[in-house]
């Protein structure tokens, strides 16, 4: 039964080329085809189109097409491109014949690029589409569900275009929905000038209501809104429509205030009232001499009204008491003076390297002859201490050999030798930073604050030693400081005077009464960009001190001579160099980024502790 089915569908192909070669019958054909091989009816749609086509080895299906009525050849072409379609294959026309291919690969090929209307509907195309008024961009995610699951879609920014690739119906079908959108609105730019109000208020108290909250997730037709102090103008950005509501509503706040007399109170932001008062007071005069003097009252002797301003520290407000026409000028004073000043972050990084070594060597004597005898000895202050202070019950630093013998009647000699070696190494890295206003000094110490005696008395009565406990000190700091005062300049360059101060209490002390501290300080003014990073001063000495001392004569023997000299090898070597950055902090976005990258260090060390199982205090919560 099989083998009778396909014989009869081989024979109603055969049946239907023949009809189709015949010349009468090229004009109109009608199309049936029951559960035929793909390829067949691609061989069959060639002898009636006259087209060439080059099969691609994944084209394989079955095909069923029922035609009620004769078609002829280009309808013939568009039904086999749907069937194409419909088993997911396209065509790709060369110079000499068609590509049939599947549709993953089909837009990667050399689609033909058309605008013309009369394509035909099922045939794989790539359209460029100029979008006048509105982003292309913005359209991609909007009509990419519209397209084929093999189709493309994509925006090229420069010249506003969106590049499709799909079915030239389906792309006639997206070109009509990009015109409905593609349509100029009626957004503009107006601005508002205020006789009465002021602008940053306005806009300031529009910002706080609901429905007026611009941000990115508005809808494109929302209405923005800025001031402009200088002018004090309100601009407006949005529709037509939605700027109609906002200038009615700034139209009813910029209305003259009803006041019962000339005295006003003005409530301050950011500025502190007491240091703005003393500047409104002497502005005010100003003002009224040049209105007396404009207006004829001073020739005429009349008494020209007075400004009175007085600051309220507790709700940071002035009261201003003054002439109707004066106060608009110092209401515009007062709104460029207060103003949110901007915040510099400064980090100071101070690396040192400090090295001390010495070393030292000595041979001393001492000789009797008992009685009358002379004595000799060789003491050298080069060992450190001398053996006359060793007899003494001093015991000296490092190794000291005592060699000798004591006679109570004879020779007595004794001999000391005396070995030590130094060695002192600092490294100091240090980062101290601090926060403060824009020409605002500020100053940060990290250190200890130590005593030196300034003073001392004492007092000695019948042959006993009394002191009295009377000693004056005073205290210093010795550590890291650092002043600065920053000053914001035109742009992100920042002025500032720098001091800059490490000081610490030294290891060695020879020859000194009390406390001896090293101190390294710079006091510089300088220039730099915001983020940068300058040097502001280095250091690099090396101290080799050689000191000898030896007896005349025998010093100088080769070999026994190092019986009667004594030598000290001193070497002092630091480096110093003082590094200094700043960051201009003028929104609380940045702030927070640096609030937030210095705490998530310190949170970081922490963790790292605990891994090592080190017991600290609790782990800071993340900074959120």
């Amino acid at each position: 039964m099989n083998q009778m089915v396909k014989l009869y569908r081989t024979l109603l192909i055969l049946v239907v080329a023949l009809i189709l070669c015949c010349p009468a019958a090229a004009e109109e054909v009608t199309l049936n085809f029951s559960d035929a091989d793909l390829v067949a009816v691609i061989n069959s749609v060639s002898q009636i189109t006259g087209k060439n086509f080059i099969i691609d080895p994944r084209v394989k299906g079955k095909v069923t097409v029922v035609s009620s009525k004769p078609l002829n050849k280009s309808e013939v072409y568009s039904v086999f491109l749907s069937v194409l379609q419909v088993h997911g294959f396209a065509t790709v026309a060369t110079k000499n014949a068609i590509k049939i291919i599947p549709d993953a690969t089909a837009k990667q090929a050399a689609t033909p690029i058309t605008n013309r209307r009369s394509t035909p509907g099922d045939l794989l195309v790539t359209r460029v589409l100029k979008i006048n008024h509105i982003n292309a961009a913005q359209l991609v995610p909007i009509l990419r569900p519209l397209v084929a699951q093999q189709g493309h879609l994509a925006a090229y920014a420069a010249t506003n275009v969106l590049i499709v690739s799909d079915r030239a119906s389906n792309i006639r079908r997206i070109e009509r929905i990009i015109s409905e959108m593609d349509k100029e609105g009626d957004s503009d730019i107006e601005i508002i000038k205020l006789k009465h109000a002021f602008a940053a208020e306005v806009v300031r108290l529009l910002s706080s209501l609901n429905v007026t909250t611009p941000d990115k997730k508005t809808a494109a037709g929302a209405v923005k809104f800025s001031a402009d102090e200088r002018t004090n103008s309100i601009v407006l950005s949005g529709e037509k429509s939605n700027r109609l509501k906002y200038r009615a509503i700034i139209s009813n706040l910029d209305s003259p205030v009803e006041s019962s007399g000339n005295t006003h109170v003005v409530y301050l932001r950011y500025a502190e009232a007491k240091n703005i008062a003393d500047i409104l007071s002497n502005v005010g005069k100003e003002v009224i001499k040049a209105e007396a003097k404009n207006s004829g009252t001073a020739k005429s002797g009349a008494t020209p009204e007075s400004v009175f301003i007085q600051a309220d520290e507790t709700s940071n407000s002035l009261v201003i008491s003054a002439p109707a026409s004066v106060f608009p000028s110092l209401r515009a004073v007062i709104q460029q003076l207060d103003i949110r000043r901007a915040q510099v972050h400064i980090e100071a990084i101070i690396a040192e390297v400090s090295l001390d070594t010495s070393k030292e060597l000595g041979v001393q004597w001492l000789v009797d002859g008992g009685g009358d005898d002379p004595v000799l000895s060789t003491q050298f202050s080069t060992s450190g201490t001398t053996i006359a202070s060793v007899a003494g019950g001093i015991i000296p630093d490092g190794l000291a050999l005592g060699v000798g013998q004591i006679s109570d009647s004879g020779l007595s000699f004794v001999t000391l030798i005396r070995a030590l070696s130094g060695d002192s190494e600092t490294n100091l890295l240090s980062t101290p930073s601090i926060v403060t206003l824009d020409n605002q000094e500020a100053e940060i110490v990290v250190g200890q604050n130590v005593p030196f005696v300034t003073g001392e008395t004492s007092t000695t009565g019948s042959g006993v030693d009394v002191t009295n406990p009377f000693r004056t000190i005073e205290r210093q700091d010795v550590g890291v400081s650092l002043k600065v005062k920053p000053q914001i300049n035109e742009g992100d360059t920042i002025t500032m005077e720098i001091e800059q101060e490490v000081s610490n209490i030294s290891g060695s002390a020879t020859g000194a009464v009390d406390i001896v501290t090293n101190k390294r300080s710079i006091k510089t003014t300088v220039q730099l960009e915001d983020g940068e990073l300058l040097v502001l001063g280095g250091l690099i000495d090396e101290k080799v001190i050689d000191s000898q001392q030896k007896v005349p004569g025998l010093g100088d023997v080769p070999i026994i001579g190092a019986l009667f000299r004594a030598s000290k090898a001193t070497k002092v070597k630091q480096n110093l160099l003082v590094f200094i950055r700043s960051t201009i902090i003028k929104d609380p976005v940045k702030a927070r980024q640096l609030s937030q990258r210095k705490y998530n260090f310190i949170r970081d060390e922490q963790i790292s502790s605990m891994k090592e199982g080190e017991i600290g205090s609790p782990v800071l919560s993340p900074y959120e």
